[in-house]
């Protein structure tokens, strides 16, 4: 207890931080809904409460820390103006607030940045210079812009402001709930978590802080063990993909996180699924990822008040719509069905029937005869159909058998499969 005492007292931000900033942003960021989720305890087991970063300006809980951060320049800095590096939720919070506060912003983004992030935070005020091939190239760049035209840096997440401006956001998730057993936050760099665990802690001190990340970008537990990560693959959860954690931000939650969850990439796009279909609320994949931990691990929080942080709602529409897509697919509500028939007039019209008469929606219809693996006699017909569930589509195949007709089902059943 002794030596936890004394990591907390060297922490690089203290409660009393949080407090300061609270009062220093406070009317220009939103203090965002916190609400009891019975929909979600259902499905859960445990009872949910929601802290809803989403309702932010920019949708994002980045600007309690980029706006705490800028009202602490000096007049000297103001007129200098800022420089960021991000291709996502920190640029836009960083150009929305300084443009809001006559402060001119420099965004670098790498190259490949999707054109409607670099839009967006282009109308948002910034000036956004594209250079690079990755984060690491475009900072780089960043730093020798900074030197020649003597801009200020407003740092990603290993920033003592930048972490109590987020801590601000524990305060007012534990003041409506402070009887929370477990609070969960998403971790990628760690400035979130950083200041949420100081907040809840000093609130609530038997709170357990859970941190969330993908399974693509474990870095904040693989640092804790001493260990580096190097990503092969891409990941939904974007917000958190964040190959090297800060410095300060792991002191904080080395001696405050009880514990780090490992989720998964199908688990994380399920519940983006579920925040949409349940809470009717859209979710980018950094903020799905405390909902998919709790998922994940019913048992674990089974009947215990489980608070958990929804950072962010910046989700690319295509990225949603293929998600929203998928789950359909897997829960048996869209399926593609490849039925062998005879070529011969009426064999689509007997298919199309069954389907029809026993209530399947027909979505899309595909004749496969060149690259299909059966007699000339045959054609393949590959029907896309919408149905209740997985029952009703399995009713329907079995008719469609029924007619001496071979039927293969395209099963979607996820990345972890």
């Amino acid at each position: 207890m002794a030596e936890a005492a004394k990591k907390k007292q060297h922490l690089p931000i203290q409660y009393e931080d949080i407090l300061a900033a609270k009062r220093r942003i406070k009317g220009g960021v939103v203090e965002t809904p916190q609400e009891y989720s019975p929909q979600l305890s259902a499905l859960a087991g445990s009872d949910i409460f929601l802290k809803m970063e989403t309702f932010q300006f920019t949708s994002s809980f980045k600007e309690r820390g980029t706006l705490n951060r800028l009202l602490t320049f000096s007049e000297e800095e103001k007129k200098a103006g800022v420089i960021a590096v991000s291709a996502g939720n920190h640029a836009q919070s960083v150009a929305y607030h300084a443009t809001r506060l006559g402060i001119s912003s420099v965004i670098i983004m790498p190259k490949g940045t999707p054109f409607t992030k670099v839009r967006r935070t282009e109308t948002l005020g910034a000036k956004v210079v594209l250079v690079g091939d990755n984060f690491a190239e475009a900072y780089e760049h960043a730093m020798k812009i900074k030197e020649e035209e003597n801009l200020t840096m407003v740092q990603t997440f290993d920033d003592p402001e930048i972490m109590a401006g987020h801590g601000t956001a524990g305060i007012e998730f534990l003041d409506k709930f402070p009887n929370l057993d477990y609070l969960l936050v998403p971790i990628g760099g760690g400035g979130l978590i950083g200041g949420m665990a100081v907040a809840a802690k000093a609130i609530n001190p038997d709170i357990k802080i859970i941190g969330v990340q993908s399974e693509v970008y474990p870095s904040m537990k693989a640092a804790l063990k001493g260990e580096t990560i190097a990503p092969a693959n891409q990941t939904i959860a974007e917000g958190i993909a964040i190959k090297t954690p800060g410095v300060l931000t792991q002191q904080v939650v080395e001696a405050l996180v009880d514990d780090i969850i490992i989720v998964s990439e199908t688990k994380i796009e399920e519940a983006i699924n579920i925040f949409a279909e349940v809470e009717k609320l859209v979710v980018e994949g950094a903020g799905a990822a405390t909902l998919a931990a709790v998922m994940a691990n019913k048992d674990r929080f089974k009947g215990s008040n489980t608070g958990i942080v929804v950072s962010g709602a910046n989700i690319d529409p295509k990225i949603l719509a293929y998600s929203l897509m998928r789950g359909l697919a897997r829960d048996g509500r869209v399926s593609r069905l490849t039925v062998t028939t005879e070529d011969l007039p009426g064999g689509l019209a007997k298919i199309v029937n069954t389907i029809a008469d026993l209530g399947g929606n027909i979505v899309e219809v595909y004749h496969q005869r060149q690259f299909a693996d059966i007699s000339l006699k045959y054609t393949e017909i590959s029907v896309v159909v919408e149905t209740k569930d997985a029952f009703h589509r399995d009713d329907i195949v079995a008719a469609l058998k029924e007619k001496s007709l071979k039927v293969a089902v395209k099963q979607v059943t996820g990345l972890d499969s």
